[in-house]
Protein backbone atom coordinates (compact mmCIF):
# COMPACT_ATOMS: atom_id res chain seq x y z
CA UNK A 1 0.00 0.00 0.00
CA UNK A 2 1.54 3.50 -0.92
CA UNK A 3 0.51 7.06 -0.15
CA UNK A 4 -1.60 8.90 -2.60
CA UNK A 5 0.35 11.96 -1.06
CA UNK A 6 2.59 14.17 -3.96
CA UNK A 7 6.08 13.33 -3.29
CA UNK A 8 8.17 16.30 -2.09
CA UNK A 9 10.88 17.42 -4.01
CA UNK A 10 13.80 14.37 -3.96
CA UNK A 11 16.54 14.89 -2.02
CA UNK A 12 14.94 18.66 -0.36
CA UNK A 13 16.71 19.20 2.57
CA UNK A 14 14.27 18.29 5.61
CA UNK A 15 14.59 22.28 6.40
CA UNK A 16 11.75 23.38 3.56
CA UNK A 17 9.52 21.13 5.88
CA UNK A 18 9.34 24.18 8.10
CA UNK A 19 10.15 22.61 11.60
CA UNK A 20 9.66 24.50 14.89
CA UNK A 21 13.16 25.31 16.28
CA UNK A 22 14.31 25.76 18.86
CA UNK A 23 10.88 23.89 20.18
CA UNK A 24 9.01 25.33 23.14
CA UNK A 25 9.87 24.99 26.41
CA UNK A 26 6.87 25.04 28.77
CA UNK A 27 6.46 25.20 32.86
CA UNK A 28 4.06 23.43 34.82
CA UNK A 29 2.57 23.82 38.22
CA UNK A 30 2.83 20.60 39.47
CA UNK A 31 2.36 20.17 43.69
CA UNK A 32 4.78 17.05 43.52
CA UNK A 33 7.72 18.98 42.45
CA UNK A 34 6.46 22.57 44.10
CA UNK A 35 6.05 20.87 47.65
CA UNK A 36 9.66 19.81 47.17
CA UNK A 37 11.54 23.20 46.09
CA UNK A 38 11.70 22.00 42.39
CA UNK A 39 10.65 23.59 39.01
CA UNK A 40 9.53 21.40 36.36
CA UNK A 41 9.54 22.28 32.60
CA UNK A 42 8.75 20.63 29.29
CA UNK A 43 11.24 20.89 26.09
CA UNK A 44 8.23 20.48 23.81
CA UNK A 45 10.18 18.76 20.82
CA UNK A 46 7.27 17.10 20.06
CA UNK A 47 6.20 20.03 18.43
CA UNK A 48 8.91 20.23 16.22
CA UNK A 49 7.14 19.06 13.17
CA UNK A 50 3.49 16.88 12.97
CA UNK A 51 4.88 14.21 11.38
CA UNK A 52 8.71 14.19 12.48
CA UNK A 53 8.22 14.50 16.03
CA UNK A 54 10.53 15.11 18.93
CA UNK A 55 14.04 13.54 18.29
CA UNK A 56 13.23 11.39 15.45
CA UNK A 57 13.57 15.01 13.39
CA UNK A 58 16.95 15.62 15.66
CA UNK A 59 18.42 12.17 14.11
CA UNK A 60 16.63 12.08 10.91
CA UNK A 61 17.32 15.33 9.58
CA UNK A 62 21.21 14.92 9.04
CA UNK A 63 20.61 11.84 7.88
CA UNK A 64 18.09 12.71 5.16
CA UNK A 65 20.59 15.55 4.25
CA UNK A 66 23.32 12.97 3.43
CA UNK A 67 21.34 10.63 1.54
CA UNK A 68 21.45 13.23 -0.81
CA UNK A 69 18.30 11.77 -2.80
CA UNK A 70 19.42 7.99 -2.43
CA UNK A 71 16.69 5.46 -0.95
CA UNK A 72 16.89 5.37 2.74
CA UNK A 73 17.34 1.87 4.47
CA UNK A 74 16.70 1.46 8.26
CA UNK A 75 15.59 -1.42 11.21
CA UNK A 76 12.98 -1.60 13.71
CA UNK A 77 10.29 -3.51 15.35
CA UNK A 78 7.25 -3.99 14.66
CA UNK A 79 5.69 -0.74 16.79
CA UNK A 80 9.22 1.24 15.70
CA UNK A 81 8.89 5.21 16.08
CA UNK A 82 11.67 5.34 14.11
CA UNK A 83 10.33 3.52 11.14
CA UNK A 84 7.24 5.28 10.98
CA UNK A 85 9.15 9.04 11.31
CA UNK A 86 11.40 7.44 8.14
CA UNK A 87 8.39 6.62 6.07
CA UNK A 88 7.01 10.15 6.75
CA UNK A 89 10.47 11.87 5.70
CA UNK A 90 10.55 9.78 2.73
CA UNK A 91 6.81 10.90 1.66
CA UNK A 92 7.35 14.41 2.81
CA UNK A 93 10.61 14.95 0.39
CA UNK A 94 10.36 12.26 -2.35
CA UNK A 95 12.65 10.14 -0.94
CA UNK A 96 12.25 5.87 -1.37
CA UNK A 97 12.54 4.30 2.14
CA UNK A 98 12.52 0.72 3.34
CA UNK A 99 12.17 -0.68 6.36
CA UNK A 100 13.73 -3.57 8.00
CA UNK A 101 11.59 -5.26 10.29
CA UNK A 102 11.90 -7.78 13.32
CA UNK A 103 10.34 -10.89 12.74
CA UNK A 104 9.88 -12.61 9.71
CA UNK A 105 6.53 -14.24 11.62
CA UNK A 106 5.34 -11.07 10.99
CA UNK A 107 4.78 -11.29 7.19
CA UNK A 108 2.35 -12.92 6.49
CA UNK A 109 -0.19 -11.47 9.27
CA UNK A 110 -2.38 -7.99 8.40
CA UNK A 111 -0.40 -5.07 9.49
CA UNK A 112 -0.23 -3.70 12.77
CA UNK A 113 -1.15 -0.22 13.00
CA UNK A 114 2.44 1.41 13.17
CA UNK A 115 3.25 -0.78 9.85
CA UNK A 116 0.48 0.01 8.15
CA UNK A 117 1.33 3.53 8.47
CA UNK A 118 4.71 3.48 6.95
CA UNK A 119 3.50 1.35 4.18
CA UNK A 120 1.03 3.98 3.76
CA UNK A 121 3.63 6.44 3.75
CA UNK A 122 5.04 4.47 0.82
CA UNK A 123 7.93 2.96 3.22
CA UNK A 124 9.27 -0.95 1.44
CA UNK A 125 8.75 -3.58 4.47
CA UNK A 126 10.96 -6.70 4.49
CA UNK A 127 11.05 -9.01 7.52
CA UNK A 128 13.74 -10.80 8.63
CA UNK A 129 14.29 -13.88 10.98
CA UNK A 130 15.31 -12.68 14.39
CA UNK A 131 19.05 -14.28 14.17
CA UNK A 132 19.40 -12.45 11.09
CA UNK A 133 18.39 -9.31 12.85
CA UNK A 134 20.65 -9.35 15.25
CA UNK A 135 23.71 -9.73 12.86
CA UNK A 136 22.39 -6.98 11.08
CA UNK A 137 25.33 -4.67 11.73
CA UNK A 138 27.75 -7.14 10.44
CA UNK A 139 29.42 -6.08 7.42
CA UNK A 140 28.36 -9.28 5.24
CA UNK A 141 25.03 -9.82 6.61
CA UNK A 142 24.20 -5.97 5.48
CA UNK A 143 25.62 -6.26 2.29
CA UNK A 144 23.13 -9.17 1.37
CA UNK A 145 20.04 -7.40 2.99
CA UNK A 146 21.38 -4.85 0.52
CA UNK A 147 21.40 -6.95 -1.91
CA UNK A 148 18.29 -8.45 -1.08
CA UNK A 149 15.95 -5.18 -0.71
CA UNK A 150 17.61 -4.15 -4.51
CA UNK A 151 19.25 -1.41 -2.67
CA UNK A 152 22.91 -1.50 -3.02
CA UNK A 153 23.88 2.43 -2.88
CA UNK A 154 21.34 3.06 -0.46
CA UNK A 155 21.75 5.18 2.73
CA UNK A 156 22.11 3.03 5.96
CA UNK A 157 20.54 4.68 9.39
CA UNK A 158 20.86 2.21 12.10
CA UNK A 159 18.17 1.03 14.47
CA UNK A 160 17.39 3.52 16.36
CA UNK A 161 18.55 6.15 13.90
CA UNK A 162 21.48 6.64 16.28
CA UNK A 163 24.38 6.77 14.38
CA UNK A 164 27.71 9.86 14.19
CA UNK A 165 25.47 11.77 12.22
CA UNK A 166 22.37 11.20 14.63
CA UNK A 167 24.49 12.04 17.66
CA UNK A 168 25.82 15.41 16.57
CA UNK A 169 22.39 16.59 15.40
CA UNK A 170 20.85 16.17 19.01
CA UNK A 171 24.06 18.17 20.46
CA UNK A 172 21.89 21.15 19.52
CA UNK A 173 19.09 19.77 22.02
CA UNK A 174 21.29 20.76 24.99
CA UNK A 175 22.44 24.03 23.25
CA UNK A 176 18.86 25.14 23.09
CA UNK A 177 18.34 24.77 26.75
CA UNK A 178 21.39 26.95 27.67
CA UNK A 179 20.54 27.34 31.28
CA UNK A 180 17.56 26.98 31.70
CA UNK A 181 17.44 23.64 33.53
CA UNK A 182 19.70 22.17 36.03
CA UNK A 183 18.69 18.58 34.92
CA UNK A 184 17.66 17.65 31.46
CA UNK A 185 15.58 14.33 31.52
CA UNK A 186 14.36 12.23 29.09
CA UNK A 187 13.30 8.70 28.34
CA UNK A 188 16.73 6.53 25.96
CA UNK A 189 16.00 3.34 23.52
CA UNK A 190 19.26 3.28 21.66
CA UNK A 191 21.02 6.33 23.78
CA UNK A 192 21.69 8.81 20.49
CA UNK A 193 19.70 11.49 22.34
CA UNK A 194 21.09 10.93 25.44
CA UNK A 195 24.84 11.10 23.68
CA UNK A 196 24.12 14.22 21.95
CA UNK A 197 22.03 16.56 24.43
CA UNK A 198 24.97 15.90 26.93
CA UNK A 199 27.49 16.89 24.60
CA UNK A 200 25.65 19.83 24.20
CA UNK A 201 24.49 21.13 27.48
CA UNK A 202 25.87 24.38 29.14
CA UNK A 203 28.69 23.73 32.21
CA UNK A 204 27.38 22.58 35.71
CA UNK A 205 24.13 21.61 33.84
CA UNK A 206 23.60 17.08 33.87
CA UNK A 207 21.77 15.03 31.72
CA UNK A 208 19.56 12.27 33.26
CA UNK A 209 18.62 9.33 30.94
CA UNK A 210 15.48 6.72 31.35
CA UNK A 211 16.13 3.59 29.55
CA UNK A 212 12.97 2.24 28.08
CA UNK A 213 14.36 -1.01 27.70
CA UNK A 214 15.93 -3.46 30.52
CA UNK A 215 19.01 -5.05 30.76
CA UNK A 216 21.16 -2.28 31.78
CA UNK A 217 23.49 -1.99 28.43
CA UNK A 218 23.08 1.37 27.67
CA UNK A 219 25.96 3.23 29.51
CA UNK A 220 28.12 1.31 26.98
CA UNK A 221 26.32 2.23 24.17
CA UNK A 222 25.87 5.96 24.86
CA UNK A 223 29.60 6.20 25.87
CA UNK A 224 30.63 4.35 22.11
CA UNK A 225 28.10 6.74 20.76
CA UNK A 226 29.87 9.74 22.52
CA UNK A 227 33.61 8.32 21.24
CA UNK A 228 32.15 7.87 17.53
CA UNK A 229 30.64 11.57 17.65
CA UNK A 230 32.88 13.79 19.50
CA UNK A 231 35.93 11.48 19.87
CA UNK A 232 35.39 11.07 23.50
CA UNK A 233 33.10 10.99 26.61
CA UNK A 234 31.46 14.61 26.66
CA UNK A 235 28.92 16.20 29.40
CA UNK A 236 27.98 15.10 32.79
CA UNK A 237 25.06 12.31 32.48
CA UNK A 238 23.77 9.63 33.63
CA UNK A 239 21.27 6.62 33.42
CA UNK A 240 18.54 5.39 35.84
CA UNK A 241 16.78 1.59 34.99
CA UNK A 242 14.32 1.37 37.02
CA UNK A 243 11.65 2.43 35.31
CA UNK A 244 11.34 0.22 31.92
CA UNK A 245 7.65 -1.39 33.27
CA UNK A 246 8.59 -4.36 31.50
CA UNK A 247 11.18 -3.59 28.59
CA UNK A 248 10.42 -1.98 24.96
CA UNK A 249 6.76 -1.58 24.06
CA UNK A 250 5.35 -2.90 27.84
CA UNK A 251 3.47 -1.26 30.11
CA UNK A 252 1.41 -1.66 33.01
CA UNK A 253 -2.22 -0.48 34.43
CA UNK A 254 -0.26 1.61 37.16
CA UNK A 255 1.68 3.41 33.85
CA UNK A 256 -1.36 4.53 32.10
CA UNK A 257 -3.31 5.52 34.77
CA UNK A 258 -0.20 8.05 35.89
CA UNK A 259 -0.31 8.96 32.08
CA UNK A 260 -3.65 10.02 32.03
CA UNK A 261 -3.91 11.59 35.34
CA UNK A 262 -0.93 13.73 34.33
CA UNK A 263 -2.68 15.02 31.23
CA UNK A 264 -6.03 15.96 33.53
CA UNK A 265 -3.34 17.80 35.40
CA UNK A 266 -1.75 19.56 32.49
CA UNK A 267 -3.78 19.10 29.35
CA UNK A 268 -0.37 17.18 28.12
CA UNK A 269 -1.02 14.22 25.71
CA UNK A 270 1.28 11.65 26.84
CA UNK A 271 2.91 9.18 24.92
CA UNK A 272 2.80 5.99 26.72
CA UNK A 273 6.32 3.96 25.65
CA UNK A 274 9.05 6.55 26.37
CA UNK A 275 7.42 9.53 27.91
CA UNK A 276 4.96 8.18 30.75
CA UNK A 277 8.11 6.15 31.79
CA UNK A 278 9.85 9.14 32.04
CA UNK A 279 7.91 11.31 33.67
CA UNK A 280 6.67 8.63 36.21
CA UNK A 281 10.48 8.24 36.70
CA UNK A 282 10.70 11.96 37.70
CA UNK A 283 7.94 11.87 39.92
CA UNK A 284 9.50 9.26 41.78
CA UNK A 285 12.48 10.55 41.64
CA UNK A 286 11.34 13.85 43.23
CA UNK A 287 9.83 11.98 45.70
CA UNK A 288 12.78 10.22 47.04
CA UNK A 289 14.77 13.47 47.18
CA UNK A 290 17.24 13.02 44.42
CA UNK A 291 17.37 16.55 43.24
CA UNK A 292 18.35 19.56 45.79
CA UNK A 293 15.04 22.05 46.56
CA UNK A 294 15.90 24.42 44.05
CA UNK A 295 16.79 22.70 40.97
CA UNK A 296 14.68 23.34 37.89
CA UNK A 297 14.29 20.11 35.50
CA UNK A 298 13.01 19.98 32.25
CA UNK A 299 11.77 16.94 30.65
CA UNK A 300 12.38 16.55 27.19
CA UNK A 301 9.07 15.46 25.61
CA UNK A 302 9.78 13.58 22.55
CA UNK A 303 6.79 11.57 20.86
CA UNK A 304 2.82 11.99 21.04
CA UNK A 305 0.64 9.09 21.84
CA UNK A 306 0.03 6.39 18.77
CA UNK A 307 -2.15 3.19 19.14
CA UNK A 308 0.24 0.74 21.67
CA UNK A 309 0.49 -2.65 21.17
CA UNK A 310 -2.21 -4.81 22.10
CA UNK A 311 0.05 -6.58 24.70
CA UNK A 312 1.61 -3.81 25.88
CA UNK A 313 -0.65 -4.34 29.35
CA UNK A 314 0.94 -7.52 30.49
CA UNK A 315 3.17 -6.83 32.65
CA UNK A 316 2.55 -5.52 36.65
Amino acid sequence: MTSTAAPGPAGSDPAVLGPRLPSPVQELDDERFARRGLRLLLKRDDLIHPELIGNKWRKLAPNLRAAAGRTVLTFGGAYSNHLRATAAAGRLLGLPTIGVVRGHELAGRPLNPSLARCAADGMRLRFVDRTTYRRKDEPETLTALLGAAGAEDAHVVPEGGSNILAVRGCRALGEELGERADVVALACGTGGTLAGLAAGLAPGRRALGIPVLKGGFLTAGVQRLQEEAFGARRGDWSLDDRFHFGGYARTTPELHAFADDFTDRHGVAVERLYVAKLLYALVVLAGEGAFPRGTTIAAVITGRPFPEPADSHPVG
